[in-house]
Protein backbone atom coordinates (compact mmCIF):
# COMPACT_ATOMS: atom_id res chain seq x y z
CA UNK A 1 0.00 0.00 0.00
CA UNK A 2 2.60 2.48 1.23
CA UNK A 3 4.49 1.68 -2.26
CA UNK A 4 1.59 1.85 -4.38
CA UNK A 5 1.03 5.74 -2.80
CA UNK A 6 4.51 6.66 -2.78
CA UNK A 7 4.37 5.47 -6.52
CA UNK A 8 0.87 7.82 -7.26
CA UNK A 9 2.86 10.81 -5.73
CA UNK A 10 6.13 10.32 -7.89
CA UNK A 11 4.40 9.97 -11.00
CA UNK A 12 1.16 12.03 -10.24
CA UNK A 13 2.46 15.53 -8.89
CA UNK A 14 -0.89 17.08 -9.51
CA UNK A 15 -4.43 15.95 -10.66
CA UNK A 16 -6.48 17.73 -12.66
CA UNK A 17 -9.84 17.88 -12.99
CA UNK A 18 -12.07 15.11 -15.37
CA UNK A 19 -13.61 16.59 -18.12
CA UNK A 20 -17.29 15.31 -17.09
CA UNK A 21 -16.47 17.10 -13.83
CA UNK A 22 -15.67 20.61 -15.39
CA UNK A 23 -18.09 20.18 -17.65
CA UNK A 24 -20.94 19.76 -15.27
CA UNK A 25 -19.44 22.28 -12.94
CA UNK A 26 -22.05 25.20 -11.98
CA UNK A 27 -19.20 27.63 -10.93
CA UNK A 28 -18.17 29.99 -13.63
CA UNK A 29 -15.21 29.75 -15.48
CA UNK A 30 -14.43 33.32 -15.22
CA UNK A 31 -14.86 33.46 -11.70
CA UNK A 32 -11.09 34.00 -10.98
CA UNK A 33 -10.62 36.76 -13.57
CA UNK A 34 -13.59 39.04 -12.30
CA UNK A 35 -12.79 38.64 -8.74
CA UNK A 36 -9.35 39.88 -10.02
CA UNK A 37 -10.20 42.34 -12.34
CA UNK A 38 -12.63 44.39 -9.53
CA UNK A 39 -12.65 42.87 -6.18
CA UNK A 40 -14.85 44.82 -4.45
CA UNK A 41 -17.54 44.65 -7.41
CA UNK A 42 -17.00 40.53 -7.33
CA UNK A 43 -18.23 40.59 -3.65
CA UNK A 44 -21.13 42.79 -4.09
CA UNK A 45 -22.03 40.22 -6.92
CA UNK A 46 -21.26 37.65 -4.40
CA UNK A 47 -23.70 39.42 -1.20
CA UNK A 48 -26.76 39.66 -3.59
CA UNK A 49 -26.86 36.34 -3.90
CA UNK A 50 -28.27 36.82 -0.47
CA UNK A 51 -32.12 37.93 0.01
CA UNK A 52 -31.33 41.65 1.34
CA UNK A 53 -34.28 43.44 2.85
CA UNK A 54 -32.81 47.26 2.39
CA UNK A 55 -29.83 46.61 -0.59
CA UNK A 56 -26.19 47.69 0.74
CA UNK A 57 -24.71 50.70 -1.69
CA UNK A 58 -21.50 50.59 0.01
CA UNK A 59 -19.37 47.47 -0.19
CA UNK A 60 -16.54 47.97 2.15
CA UNK A 61 -15.89 50.68 4.76
CA UNK A 62 -12.08 50.15 5.60
CA UNK A 63 -11.92 53.84 7.36
CA UNK A 64 -11.25 52.41 10.76
CA UNK A 65 -8.52 49.71 9.52
CA UNK A 66 -8.07 46.87 10.89
CA UNK A 67 -11.75 47.05 11.20
CA UNK A 68 -13.81 46.59 8.11
CA UNK A 69 -17.31 46.93 7.75
CA UNK A 70 -18.80 44.85 4.56
CA UNK A 71 -22.30 46.28 3.11
CA UNK A 72 -22.76 48.46 6.16
CA UNK A 73 -25.81 50.14 5.11
CA UNK A 74 -27.30 46.91 3.80
CA UNK A 75 -29.86 45.20 6.01
CA UNK A 76 -30.59 41.04 6.44
CA UNK A 77 -31.40 38.50 8.22
CA UNK A 78 -29.48 35.16 8.17
CA UNK A 79 -32.27 32.66 9.52
CA UNK A 80 -34.39 34.18 6.20
CA UNK A 81 -31.67 33.69 4.47
CA UNK A 82 -31.17 30.10 5.53
CA UNK A 83 -35.09 28.90 5.62
CA UNK A 84 -37.92 30.69 4.70
CA UNK A 85 -36.55 32.08 1.48
CA UNK A 86 -35.97 28.70 0.12
CA UNK A 87 -39.78 27.74 1.41
CA UNK A 88 -41.02 30.88 -0.05
CA UNK A 89 -38.89 29.77 -3.54
CA UNK A 90 -40.93 26.66 -3.95
CA UNK A 91 -38.33 24.07 -2.31
CA UNK A 92 -40.08 23.68 1.39
CA UNK A 93 -40.32 19.83 0.28
CA UNK A 94 -36.83 19.46 -0.03
CA UNK A 95 -34.79 18.04 2.61
CA UNK A 96 -32.26 20.26 4.69
CA UNK A 97 -30.99 18.00 7.06
CA UNK A 98 -31.03 13.89 7.23
CA UNK A 99 -30.53 13.48 11.06
CA UNK A 100 -29.26 10.28 12.49
CA UNK A 101 -28.75 9.64 16.29
CA UNK A 102 -25.97 7.15 17.30
CA UNK A 103 -28.42 4.87 18.41
CA UNK A 104 -30.12 4.84 14.87
CA UNK A 105 -32.68 6.67 15.59
CA UNK A 106 -33.43 8.93 12.06
CA UNK A 107 -35.01 12.19 11.36
CA UNK A 108 -35.64 13.37 7.84
CA UNK A 109 -36.35 17.44 8.09
CA UNK A 110 -37.56 19.66 5.19
CA UNK A 111 -36.81 23.28 4.67
CA UNK A 112 -40.54 23.62 5.50
CA UNK A 113 -40.32 21.05 8.87
CA UNK A 114 -37.13 23.86 9.52
CA UNK A 115 -38.70 26.95 9.39
CA UNK A 116 -41.46 26.00 11.45
CA UNK A 117 -39.14 24.83 13.92
CA UNK A 118 -37.29 27.95 13.98
CA UNK A 119 -40.52 30.35 13.91
CA UNK A 120 -41.52 28.30 17.24
CA UNK A 121 -38.30 28.38 18.59
CA UNK A 122 -37.91 32.72 18.29
CA UNK A 123 -41.55 33.03 19.48
CA UNK A 124 -39.94 30.90 22.93
CA UNK A 125 -36.90 32.93 23.50
CA UNK A 126 -38.69 36.11 23.33
CA UNK A 127 -41.33 34.73 25.29
CA UNK A 128 -38.35 34.79 27.77
CA UNK A 129 -37.03 38.05 27.19
CA UNK A 130 -34.76 37.98 24.75
CA UNK A 131 -34.45 40.65 22.32
CA UNK A 132 -31.52 41.31 19.90
CA UNK A 133 -28.47 42.23 20.75
CA UNK A 134 -28.56 39.58 23.67
CA UNK A 135 -26.68 36.74 24.05
CA UNK A 136 -27.62 32.99 24.07
CA UNK A 137 -25.37 30.21 25.44
CA UNK A 138 -25.68 26.71 23.18
CA UNK A 139 -24.39 23.57 24.65
CA UNK A 140 -25.92 20.99 22.81
CA UNK A 141 -25.14 17.35 20.92
CA UNK A 142 -25.07 17.34 17.42
CA UNK A 143 -29.05 16.89 17.49
CA UNK A 144 -31.64 19.15 15.15
CA UNK A 145 -32.65 21.07 18.32
CA UNK A 146 -29.13 22.97 18.10
CA UNK A 147 -29.66 24.57 14.90
CA UNK A 148 -33.06 25.05 15.38
CA UNK A 149 -31.47 27.44 18.12
CA UNK A 150 -28.89 28.79 16.13
CA UNK A 151 -30.97 30.03 13.65
CA UNK A 152 -33.45 31.45 16.23
CA UNK A 153 -31.19 33.29 17.77
CA UNK A 154 -30.34 34.87 13.99
CA UNK A 155 -33.94 34.93 13.79
CA UNK A 156 -34.49 37.79 16.24
CA UNK A 157 -30.97 39.58 16.13
CA UNK A 158 -29.54 37.84 19.33
CA UNK A 159 -25.91 36.49 19.71
CA UNK A 160 -25.69 32.55 19.92
CA UNK A 161 -22.48 31.70 21.63
CA UNK A 162 -21.95 28.08 20.91
CA UNK A 163 -20.01 26.38 23.57
CA UNK A 164 -18.63 22.09 22.33
CA UNK A 165 -20.41 19.79 24.04
CA UNK A 166 -17.65 18.09 25.53
CA UNK A 167 -16.04 21.24 27.17
CA UNK A 168 -16.02 21.28 31.38
CA UNK A 169 -17.88 23.20 33.64
CA UNK A 170 -15.46 25.87 34.16
CA UNK A 171 -14.82 26.48 30.09
CA UNK A 172 -18.64 26.84 30.10
CA UNK A 173 -18.62 29.64 33.01
CA UNK A 174 -15.61 31.51 31.56
CA UNK A 175 -17.87 31.56 28.33
CA UNK A 176 -21.28 32.31 29.77
CA UNK A 177 -19.24 35.30 32.11
CA UNK A 178 -17.32 37.10 29.73
CA UNK A 179 -20.80 37.38 27.17
CA UNK A 180 -22.87 37.82 29.31
CA UNK A 181 -25.28 35.15 28.71
CA UNK A 182 -29.23 35.81 29.61
CA UNK A 183 -30.33 32.41 28.47
CA UNK A 184 -28.11 28.48 28.41
CA UNK A 185 -30.28 26.23 25.87
CA UNK A 186 -28.55 22.63 26.94
CA UNK A 187 -29.78 18.97 26.70
CA UNK A 188 -30.19 16.02 29.21
CA UNK A 189 -27.59 14.69 27.90
CA UNK A 190 -25.59 13.68 24.77
CA UNK A 191 -25.08 10.02 23.48
CA UNK A 192 -21.62 8.97 22.72
CA UNK A 193 -20.04 5.59 22.46
CA UNK A 194 -23.36 4.50 24.00
CA UNK A 195 -22.78 5.97 27.30
CA UNK A 196 -24.84 9.18 28.16
CA UNK A 197 -23.43 12.40 29.18
CA UNK A 198 -24.91 14.54 31.63
CA UNK A 199 -24.88 18.14 30.01
CA UNK A 200 -27.19 19.46 32.49
CA UNK A 201 -25.27 18.55 35.43
CA UNK A 202 -22.28 20.06 33.68
CA UNK A 203 -24.42 23.74 32.67
CA UNK A 204 -25.21 23.45 36.67
CA UNK A 205 -22.13 23.22 38.18
CA UNK A 206 -20.94 26.20 35.50
CA UNK A 207 -23.86 28.35 37.09
CA UNK A 208 -23.06 27.50 40.90
CA UNK A 209 -20.94 30.64 41.36
CA UNK A 210 -22.52 33.90 41.32
CA UNK A 211 -21.68 36.75 39.15
CA UNK A 212 -23.18 35.00 35.82
CA UNK A 213 -26.21 36.72 34.28
CA UNK A 214 -27.97 33.47 32.70
CA UNK A 215 -31.73 34.02 34.02
CA UNK A 216 -32.94 30.92 32.24
CA UNK A 217 -31.56 27.19 31.05
CA UNK A 218 -33.51 25.78 28.59
CA UNK A 219 -33.21 21.91 28.89
CA UNK A 220 -34.09 19.85 25.38
CA UNK A 221 -34.63 16.12 26.26
CA UNK A 222 -32.52 13.52 24.00
CA UNK A 223 -30.84 11.25 26.30
CA UNK A 224 -33.73 10.12 28.76
CA UNK A 225 -31.58 11.64 31.39
CA UNK A 226 -33.57 12.96 34.60
CA UNK A 227 -31.51 16.24 35.23
CA UNK A 228 -32.91 18.47 38.68
CA UNK A 229 -34.83 21.85 37.32
CA UNK A 230 -34.11 24.71 39.05
CA UNK A 231 -37.30 26.21 40.12
CA UNK A 232 -37.64 29.78 38.22
CA UNK A 233 -34.89 29.30 36.30
CA UNK A 234 -35.05 25.94 34.24
CA UNK A 235 -37.36 24.97 31.42
CA UNK A 236 -38.08 21.45 29.25
CA UNK A 237 -37.67 22.67 26.35
CA UNK A 238 -40.41 20.95 24.74
CA UNK A 239 -43.14 21.88 27.07
CA UNK A 240 -42.28 25.38 26.25
CA UNK A 241 -42.43 25.55 22.92
CA UNK A 242 -46.08 23.25 22.72
CA UNK A 243 -46.83 26.72 23.96
CA UNK A 244 -45.85 28.96 21.14
CA UNK A 245 -46.70 30.47 18.01
CA UNK A 246 -45.67 28.48 14.63
CA UNK A 247 -46.15 32.35 13.30
CA UNK A 248 -42.84 34.47 13.34
CA UNK A 249 -41.89 37.29 11.41
CA UNK A 250 -37.56 37.52 10.88
CA UNK A 251 -36.51 40.95 11.64
CA UNK A 252 -34.05 42.67 9.19
CA UNK A 253 -30.59 43.68 10.72
CA UNK A 254 -28.23 46.04 9.51
CA UNK A 255 -25.01 43.62 8.04
CA UNK A 256 -22.64 44.52 10.82
CA UNK A 257 -25.25 42.96 13.04
CA UNK A 258 -23.71 40.87 15.95
CA UNK A 259 -24.35 37.03 14.35
CA UNK A 260 -22.10 34.94 16.84
CA UNK A 261 -19.25 34.77 19.20
CA UNK A 262 -16.92 31.73 19.21
CA UNK A 263 -14.13 30.96 21.39
CA UNK A 264 -11.01 29.80 20.64
CA UNK A 265 -9.76 26.75 22.88
CA UNK A 266 -7.74 28.62 25.33
CA UNK A 267 -4.19 26.98 24.61
CA UNK A 268 -2.58 29.61 24.86
CA UNK A 269 -3.88 31.17 28.10
CA UNK A 270 -7.75 32.75 28.42
CA UNK A 271 -10.55 31.31 25.94
CA UNK A 272 -10.53 34.30 23.61
CA UNK A 273 -14.17 35.57 22.14
CA UNK A 274 -14.21 36.06 18.16
CA UNK A 275 -17.10 37.89 17.08
CA UNK A 276 -19.14 37.47 13.52
CA UNK A 277 -21.52 40.06 12.37
CA UNK A 278 -23.49 38.90 9.83
CA UNK A 279 -23.80 40.04 6.07
CA UNK A 280 -19.85 39.64 5.46
CA UNK A 281 -19.52 36.25 7.42
CA UNK A 282 -23.01 34.82 5.48
CA UNK A 283 -21.86 36.38 2.15
CA UNK A 284 -18.04 34.59 2.45
CA UNK A 285 -19.59 31.30 3.81
CA UNK A 286 -22.13 30.52 0.99
CA UNK A 287 -19.72 31.57 -1.78
CA UNK A 288 -17.09 29.27 -0.70
CA UNK A 289 -19.41 26.66 -0.01
CA UNK A 290 -20.97 27.05 -3.17
CA UNK A 291 -17.39 27.08 -5.00
CA UNK A 292 -15.10 25.11 -3.26
CA UNK A 293 -17.54 22.54 -2.97
CA UNK A 294 -19.29 22.20 -6.35
CA UNK A 295 -22.18 22.58 -5.34
CA UNK A 296 -25.43 21.17 -6.96
CA UNK A 297 -28.51 21.90 -4.62
CA UNK A 298 -30.88 20.02 -6.18
CA UNK A 299 -28.99 16.91 -6.31
CA UNK A 300 -26.08 16.70 -3.93
CA UNK A 301 -26.18 14.77 -0.41
CA UNK A 302 -23.11 16.73 1.27
CA UNK A 303 -21.93 15.73 4.79
CA UNK A 304 -19.71 18.06 6.85
CA UNK A 305 -18.32 15.77 9.64
CA UNK A 306 -17.34 18.47 12.51
CA UNK A 307 -19.07 19.76 15.16
CA UNK A 308 -21.10 22.37 15.73
CA UNK A 309 -19.12 23.45 18.37
CA UNK A 310 -16.42 24.46 16.35
CA UNK A 311 -16.28 27.14 13.62
CA UNK A 312 -16.09 24.35 10.94
CA UNK A 313 -19.71 23.47 11.95
CA UNK A 314 -21.22 27.26 11.94
CA UNK A 315 -19.90 27.94 8.24
CA UNK A 316 -20.04 24.38 6.28
CA UNK A 317 -22.59 22.58 8.42
CA UNK A 318 -25.27 25.50 9.16
CA UNK A 319 -24.88 28.94 7.74
CA UNK A 320 -22.90 28.23 4.71
CA UNK A 321 -25.08 25.15 3.00
CA UNK A 322 -28.33 26.16 4.53
CA UNK A 323 -27.96 29.32 2.95
CA UNK A 324 -27.45 27.97 -0.34
CA UNK A 325 -30.40 25.66 0.06
CA UNK A 326 -28.23 22.17 0.11
CA UNK A 327 -29.04 19.16 1.54
CA UNK A 328 -27.00 17.64 4.49
CA UNK A 329 -26.25 15.01 6.72
CA UNK A 330 -25.83 15.21 10.52
CA UNK A 331 -24.88 12.67 12.87
CA UNK A 332 -24.60 12.63 16.68
CA UNK A 333 -22.08 10.46 17.50
CA UNK A 334 -18.85 8.67 17.02
CA UNK A 335 -16.89 7.29 13.87
CA UNK A 336 -16.06 4.10 15.61
CA UNK A 337 -19.64 3.45 17.29
CA UNK A 338 -20.60 0.63 16.79
CA UNK A 339 -18.04 0.10 14.60
CA UNK A 340 -15.41 2.22 11.95
CA UNK A 341 -17.67 1.45 9.06
CA UNK A 342 -20.26 3.77 11.02
CA UNK A 343 -19.38 6.94 8.64
CA UNK A 344 -19.49 4.62 5.34
CA UNK A 345 -22.80 3.11 6.11
CA UNK A 346 -23.46 6.72 6.61
CA UNK A 347 -22.42 7.50 3.06
CA UNK A 348 -23.70 4.54 1.52
CA UNK A 349 -27.32 5.08 2.79
CA UNK A 350 -27.72 8.34 2.14
CA UNK A 351 -25.53 8.51 -1.40
CA UNK A 352 -23.70 11.45 0.61
CA UNK A 353 -22.06 12.91 -2.77
CA UNK A 354 -19.89 15.99 -0.63
CA UNK A 355 -18.24 14.54 2.07
CA UNK A 356 -15.73 17.19 4.18
CA UNK A 357 -13.91 15.73 7.28
CA UNK A 358 -10.29 16.29 8.99
CA UNK A 359 -6.79 14.96 8.32
CA UNK A 360 -6.91 13.38 11.42
CA UNK A 361 -9.91 10.81 11.04
CA UNK A 362 -8.03 9.80 7.30
CA UNK A 363 -4.78 9.05 9.45
CA UNK A 364 -6.97 7.39 11.52
CA UNK A 365 -9.10 4.87 8.51
CA UNK A 366 -5.41 4.43 7.05
CA UNK A 367 -4.43 2.72 9.89
CA UNK A 368 -6.99 1.02 10.56
CA UNK A 369 -6.82 -0.11 6.63
CA UNK A 370 -8.63 0.47 3.74
CA UNK A 371 -10.67 -3.36 4.04
CA UNK A 372 -13.11 -1.06 5.99
CA UNK A 373 -14.38 1.25 3.53
CA UNK A 374 -13.88 -2.01 0.93
CA UNK A 375 -17.31 -3.17 2.35
CA UNK A 376 -19.08 -0.39 1.30
CA UNK A 377 -20.86 1.33 -1.90
CA UNK A 378 -19.28 4.44 -1.72
CA UNK A 379 -19.11 5.49 -5.08
CA UNK A 380 -22.15 8.20 -4.87
CA UNK A 381 -18.80 10.43 -3.52
CA UNK A 382 -18.18 12.64 -6.51
CA UNK A 383 -16.57 14.90 -3.79
CA UNK A 384 -13.79 15.34 -0.96
CA UNK A 385 -12.62 17.88 1.47
CA UNK A 386 -10.24 18.14 4.31
CA UNK A 387 -10.28 20.74 6.87
CA UNK A 388 -8.83 21.69 10.32
CA UNK A 389 -4.95 21.08 9.81
CA UNK A 390 -2.59 19.80 7.18
CA UNK A 391 -2.97 17.09 4.83
CA UNK A 392 -0.03 15.39 4.41
CA UNK A 393 0.45 14.27 1.03
CA UNK A 394 0.33 10.58 1.68
CA UNK A 395 -3.25 10.81 3.52
CA UNK A 396 -4.91 12.89 0.67
CA UNK A 397 -3.52 10.59 -1.75
CA UNK A 398 -4.93 7.32 0.55
CA UNK A 399 -8.31 9.64 0.89
CA UNK A 400 -8.53 9.79 -3.31
CA UNK A 401 -8.04 6.33 -3.94
CA UNK A 402 -10.00 4.70 -1.18
CA UNK A 403 -12.62 6.93 -0.48
CA UNK A 404 -12.61 8.88 -3.43
CA UNK A 405 -12.44 5.48 -5.80
CA UNK A 406 -9.12 7.14 -7.13
CA UNK A 407 -11.17 9.50 -9.13
CA UNK A 408 -12.63 12.07 -7.55
CA UNK A 409 -11.33 16.06 -6.26
CA UNK A 410 -9.95 16.25 -2.71
CA UNK A 411 -9.32 19.88 -1.55
CA UNK A 412 -7.28 20.79 1.09
CA UNK A 413 -9.41 23.83 2.85
CA UNK A 414 -6.76 26.50 4.87
CA UNK A 415 -9.18 29.14 6.90
CA UNK A 416 -9.61 29.30 10.64
CA UNK A 417 -12.16 30.92 13.21
CA UNK A 418 -11.03 34.31 12.96
CA UNK A 419 -11.72 34.29 9.26
CA UNK A 420 -14.77 32.55 9.61
CA UNK A 421 -14.73 30.71 6.14
CA UNK A 422 -12.31 29.22 3.39
CA UNK A 423 -9.36 31.83 2.64
CA UNK A 424 -7.09 29.39 0.48
CA UNK A 425 -7.96 26.11 -1.53
CA UNK A 426 -8.29 25.51 -5.12
CA UNK A 427 -11.53 25.08 -7.06
CA UNK A 428 -11.88 21.93 -8.13
CA UNK A 429 -13.35 22.31 -11.56
CA UNK A 430 -10.23 24.89 -12.43
CA UNK A 431 -7.45 23.87 -11.07
CA UNK A 432 -5.11 20.73 -11.06
CA UNK A 433 -4.87 19.87 -7.30
CA UNK A 434 -1.66 18.97 -5.34
CA UNK A 435 -1.68 16.39 -2.86
CA UNK A 436 -1.19 18.19 0.81
CA UNK A 437 -1.14 21.60 -0.30
CA UNK A 438 -4.38 24.19 -0.25
CA UNK A 439 -2.53 26.10 -3.20
CA UNK A 440 -3.93 29.25 -3.99
CA UNK A 441 -6.06 32.11 -2.45
CA UNK A 442 -10.14 31.64 -3.30
CA UNK A 443 -11.55 34.54 -5.49
CA UNK A 444 -11.34 37.68 -3.99
CA UNK A 445 -9.01 37.11 -1.66
CA UNK A 446 -5.37 38.20 -1.65
CA UNK A 447 -2.75 36.50 0.63
CA UNK A 448 0.32 38.16 1.88
CA UNK A 449 2.98 37.46 4.23
CA UNK A 450 4.23 40.60 5.93
CA UNK A 451 7.03 41.70 8.61
CA UNK A 452 6.53 43.36 11.62
CA UNK A 453 6.23 46.97 9.58
CA UNK A 454 3.57 45.06 7.25
CA UNK A 455 5.76 45.13 4.51
CA UNK A 456 5.19 42.25 1.64
CA UNK A 457 7.59 39.59 2.48
CA UNK A 458 8.80 37.73 -1.02
CA UNK A 459 8.68 33.86 -1.34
Amino acid sequence: MADKIEHLLEDLETFPPSDDFTSSSPVPADLAARAEEDRLGFWADQARELHWSTPFTEVLDWSDAPFAKWFGDGMLNASFNCVDRHVIAGNGDRVAIYWEGEPGDKRTITYADLLGEVKRAANLLESLGVTAGDVVAIYMPMIPETVVAMLACARIGAVHSVIFGGFSADSIRSRVEDANAKIVITSDGSIRKGRVFPLKETVDAALEAEGHTVEHVLVVRRADNDPTLTPGRDLWWHEEIAQVSDEHVAKPFPAEHPLFILYTSGTTGKPKGLLHTTGGYLTQTSFTHRTIFDLKPEQDVYWCSADVGWVTGHSYFVYGPLANGATQVMYEGTHDTPDLGRWFDIIERYGVTIFYTAPTAIRGYMKSGRQIPAKYDLSSIRLLGSVGEPINPEAWAWYREVIGGNRVPVVDTWWQTETGAIMISAIPSQVALKPGAAQVPVPGVVVEFVDDKGERLNP
